[in-house]
């Protein structure tokens, strides 16, 4: 399996990094929502870990923008916020699950 974590965060990029990495084959990074696209689109992944504040492109329009032109992306949101409204709007971009970073290994619940 190979993931795509979307993180700007390089410490909490590791920490994610850390709790999948047996689970995957390969993972590929990325520091911005705006690197995201271009990154799904080299690699293909199957699955992606996206936060959802970033500096230059949310983790929302990343979702947003990988759904939109590959329906099929499977992507999880994993973040600090534990609101109801973020969620859902989350799960609107097209978000299969969120995952808060207080819990991260309910991350690999979705990925087996």
């Amino acid at each position: 399996m190979n993931l795509l974590i979307v993180e700007d965060n390089a410490r909490m990029r590791g920490m994610i990094k850390t709790v999948v990495s047996d689970l995957a084959d390969r993972i590929f990074e990325c520091a911005d929502g705006d690197e995201a696209l271009a990154s799904y689109k080299q690699h293909k992944p199957d699955w992606v870990l996206m936060d959802v504040r970033m500096k230059h492109t949310d983790g929302l329009t990343a979702t947003r923008q990988i759904k939109a032109e590959f329906a099929d992306a499977k992507i999880i949101v994993v973040t600090n916020y534990n609101d109801a409204k973020v969620q859902e709007a989350a799960m609107n971009a097209g978000a299969i699950g969120y995952v808060l970073k207080e819990n991260l290994l309910e991350v690999r619940s979705f990925l087996k």
